[in-house]
C-alpha cells in the first residue's frame, strides 16, 4: 500500500507546478474584473456625492436619506438646516443628503 501511495503522489507532481500559475493568473484576471465592475463604478459614485454635498447651497431643495423632502436654510461646515413645512426646520448631517431636486420640484408637488 506503501508503494501505491508513492506512484500516485509522484504523478500528481508535475501537474501541480503548471496548475500554481495557472491558479495564479486566474486570481489576478478575477481581482481585475472585481476592481472594475464592483470597486471603481463604487467609488465614482463617493466622489459624485462628495461633490454633490460640496455644492450644497441656500434655497437648494434636497431628500435626505430618510426621504425627508426640504429646502435647504442655512449651511455649515458638517450640518445644513431643511425646512421641511412652514416654521419646522430641522437639521441634518450634510452627508445626509441623497439627492438634489430640480427648483420648484417642492412646490409642485
Amino acid at each position: 500500500m506503501n508503494l501505491s501511495t508513492n506512484i500516485v503522489l509522484a504523478q500528481a507532481a508535475p501537474g501541480a507546478a503548471g496548475g500554481g500559475l495557472s491558479m495564479l493568473i486566474m486570481m489576478i484576471v478575477l481581482f481585475g474584473v472585481m476592481y472594475f465592475m464592483i470597486m471603481r463604478p463604487q467609488m465614482k459614485r463617493q466622489k459624485e456625492h462628495r461633490q454633490m454635498v460640496s455644492n450644497l447651497a441656500k434655497g437648494d431643495e434636497v431628500v435626505s436619506n430618510g426621504g425627508i423632502a426640504g429646502r435647504v436654510e442655512e449651511v455649515g461646515e458638517t450640518f445644513i438646516t431643511v425646512e421641511i413645512a412652514p416654521n419646522v426646520k430641522i437639521k441634518l448631517q450634510k452627508s445626509a443628503v441623497q439627492q438634489v431636486l430640480p427648483k420648484g420640484t417642492l412646490k409642485s408637488s
